[in-house]
């Protein structure tokens, strides 16, 4: 290791994540920079919608949100699964979740 750096400061650059781990993060919290992706995500945490449902809540077009949804499924932010003739999207996972729910929380200690 490098001279000069503490037993404690070697601990924490073995610690640092992977340029992947955090490039995925980055983009994670881009998409989050985005209002209608969080909206969507929002709704999401709430149980699984159709496009047209989105669509009609947000007062947005069914094409819009198919983008918007699109870009949320490449980070696997959302997935989606056919029921009959419908396809219902929700939250990945329980990470998604709670990424949500904790932005919300942390927005609402800062706006109130």
């Amino acid at each position: 290791m490098r001279k000069g750096i503490s037993e404690s400061s070697k601990e924490l650059e073995l610690d640092i994540p992977t340029n992947e781990i955090v490039s995925t993060l980055s983009e994670t919290f881009k998409v989050l920079g985005d209002p209608t992706k969080v909206k969507i995500l929002y709704l999401l945490s709430k149980g699984e919608l159709r496009v047209c449902d989105l669509s009609d809540l947000l007062r947005i077009s069914q094409s819009a949100v198919s983008h918007q949804l699109r870009i949320l499924r490449t980070l696997n932010l959302v997935k989606h699964v056919r029921k009959g003739k419908f396809v219902y999207y929700s939250l990945a996972d329980e990470h998604v979740l709670k990424l949500i729910e904790m932005g919300i929380e942390h927005a609402k200690e800062r706006v109130l």
